[in-house]
């Protein structure tokens, strides 16, 4: 049932251990239960390489100099690539290109997509100041912030879900 070219982008946005991971993780899952295809990027904020792993002749290619170093194997690609940091938008611009019904960014707080943004605590509220195309917000707490989106409590994972893929529904439609 993958709808093809097109992508639905969503954010999702929140500061350092708010449960961006998580969420993407968990909306991956139950977007893929409804044959749904998902698209990932994530924003390693941190320096150094996200994954430890083995040296493929892929990644022997990229560390010789490939700007872009993909294999393939029974269906699955693995894709490395060099990328200028005043335009990450490549990432996107390429995943665009492929068959997927959903776009899911996980940090890029600074890009202008629909955001679902996640708050620890009261202190994160100014995110929602620093941010733009806020659909809707998770929290422990009920935010102080006056909202014009839906607001979810983390604990209620199914009613964020269902609305979520709803949404994602919603603008494939549009």
């Amino acid at each position: 049932m993958a709808m093809g070219l097109n992508p639905v982008i969503l954010q999702v946005v929140g500061y350092q251990n708010s449960g961006k991971t998580t969420l993407v993780c968990r909306l991956i899952e139950e977007a893929s239960k409804q044959k749904l295809r998902v698209g990932t990027i994530k924003h390693h904020g941190h320096g150094g390489a996200p994954i430890s792993k083995p040296i493929k002749d892929s990644d022997k290619h990229y560390a010789a100099g490939a700007a872009i170093s993909a294999v393939e194997g029974d269906g699955v690609m693995h894709l490395t690539a060099q990328l200028d940091e005043t335009d990450p938008e490549f990432m996107l611009s390429f995943l665009t290109r492929l068959p997927l019904d959903v776009i899911l960014i996980e940090g890029y707080k600074a890009w202008h997509y629909p955001k679902v943004v996640l708050l620890r605590d009261e202190k994160d509220e100014e995110l929602l100041d620093q941010v733009n195309q806020t659909i809707a917000v998770i929290s422990q707490q009920q935010p102080t912030y006056s909202m014009d989106f839906p607001f979810f409590n983390r604990q209620d994972e199914q009613s964020y879900l269902s609305w979520l893929l709803e949404y994602i529904r919603g603008q494939k439609h549009e």
